[in-house]
């Protein structure tokens, strides 16, 4: 009946005044709230089971992985996030690692030239490019003839499929080194635990050649906030983030305790204690030793009650264990689920 007095209005029949002042501060009222809900909206995304809420904190701008420990990065626009981390295909998150003939591993801090090599993968083959070196190629499925080594990373045991003689020699040829191997972490294999690296993660947390996490979260804003204090800039690529996020403030990634991105929720749970890997400038291969590291002593030191855990390495981004899987990309927004 509504719907008719508005049209028979259109013609002069309209009912007395008093309802129609009624039905008008209604409609305005309704469209008032409409808005204030709107805007709300953008910020807090509703009910979830068990009176938890969504706060909208930021939106993802970069999606990272690295194929292999401490060379290159590879940006995706979206990525499946696993309970290992991030992959994209074939490109799983730090899953071929270079060792020495002992099973040692080797990274950008004993060799910052790890840095300028290029990583891809395509047609079944890892293929790594450098400066004056033929293209290696790599099937990512190896031979079961290859031997698996035993490798040490951070003192723990982990193994890894041998790459083959010509993978090897490839590496030590571009890093004119002693002789190293490279290795690949197969899907069956055992995973590290990150909790007996970190009694901060928990015990569905794991990895394969990553420091210690699934996933290292870093805000624009907190490098941002960096820069404004050195001489030299650095760039996003010398703290080899897996997710970064803009639209929050600086270090704000540090105070969130759980996180939706997408189907994905993750679990902060502990800050990323930087070393001298972070001093390698990643478009050059050269370590400083020195920057970032010492400006970012002067004002991101761990509480002294937590010295414990980080000792005297400053804080630069954080780390997140995985409680649900699924699929991001860049544009996607980030929540802060609240209880």
């Amino acid at each position: 009946m509504s719907g008719s007095s508005g049209a028979l209005g259109g013609f002069g029949l309209l009912p007395p005044l008093p309802q129609s002042r009624a039905a008008w501060l209604g409609a305005a009222g309704a469209l008032a709230l409409a808005a204030l809900l709107g805007a709300a909206a953008w910020r807090w995304a509703g009910r979830r089971a068990g009176g938890a809420r969504r706060q909208r904190v930021g939106t993802v701008s970069g999606l990272f992985v690295y194929p292999v420990k401490s060379c290159r990065q590879v940006a995706l626009r979206s990525a499946e996030v696993t309970a290992m981390g991030l992959r994209s295909g074939d490109m799983r998150d730090r899953v071929w690692l270079v060792i020495t003939e002992d099973g040692h591993m080797v990274t950008a801090r004993q060799e910052p030239r790890l840095v300028l090599i290029s990583v891809n993968c395509e047609d079944g083959y890892l293929m790594l490019n450098a400066s004056d070196m033929k293209e290696l190629r790599v099937p990512i499925k190896l031979p079961k003839k290859n031997p698996v080594h035993n490798c040490r990373l951070f003192g723990m045991d982990i193994q890894g499929r041998d790459c083959g003689d010509e993978a090897a020699q490839w590496i030590t040829t571009y890093l004119n080194a002693q002789s190293y191997r490279l290795v690949h972490f197969e899907p069956h294999m055992v995973p590290r635990k990150s909790r007996d690296i970190f009694t901060t993660f928990r015990s569905t947390d794991k990895i394969s050649y990553p420091d210690c996490s699934p996933v290292l979260i870093v805000s624009e804003a907190s490098l941002e906030d960096l820069n404004t204090k050195m001489e030299k800039k650095v760039q996003i690529k010398n703290f080899r983030p897996n997710i970064v996020i803009t639209g929050c403030s600086a270090f704000e990634e540090d105070s969130w305790n759980k996180i939706q991105i997408g189907d994905v929720e993750m679990k902060g749970t502990m800050g990323c204690p930087r070393c001298i890997l972070t001093t390698v400038d990643p478009e050059t291969g050269i370590i400083d030793r020195k920057e970032p590291l010492e400006t970012l002593k002067s004002y991101r030191l761990c509480d002294p009650s937590e010295r414990h855990l980080y000792k005297s390495h400053p804080l630069f981004g954080w780390y997140y264990g995985i409680d649900k899987t699924g699929t991001i990309q860049v544009g996607d927004p980030v929540y802060k689920i609240v209880h």
